[in-house]
């Protein structure tokens, strides 16, 4: 068995896709309306199916889990995260930890959580 990527739940794959491609660069290699993978093996799903198909509702910002990217300048990231998507809400801002990574997290448009922080 191997995992073939992880699934999150959007309102809308197209403008999730192009959110995750304005900043993460990602590129959509199947669409399947309404169910999307893109590369480096994330699935975006429409609310609407999902809620369908685990007959439950969805829970934006559940914080139960997060996207977690690497990114050799946070900095610079979140220059470019305020400037293409200023309505980003935020549950830190760049901050360092103690053992000397510095991240940022902040919710995408459809509330999952995303940590971008300095290689570990």
């Amino acid at each position: 068995m191997k995992l073939r990527g992880f699934l999150i739940v959007v309102k809308d794959c197209q403008k999730a896709m192009k959110y995750y491609h304005d900043l993460f660069g990602l590129e959509m290699l199947q669409d399947n309306d309404g169910n999307m993978i893109l590369s480096d093996g994330l699935i975006l799903q429409e609310e609407k199916y999902w809620r369908g198909f685990i007959s439950k509702d969805v829970i934006p910002q559940n914080n139960a889990c997060e996207l977690y990217y690497e990114a050799e300048n946070v900095d610079a990231f979140y220059k470019k995260l305020k400037t293409l998507y200023p309505e980003t809400e935020f549950v830190n801002l760049p901050m360092t930890h103690s053992w000397g990574q510095k991240v940022v997290r902040f919710y995408d448009p459809d509330g999952n959580l995303i940590e971008v922080g300095t290689p570990i």
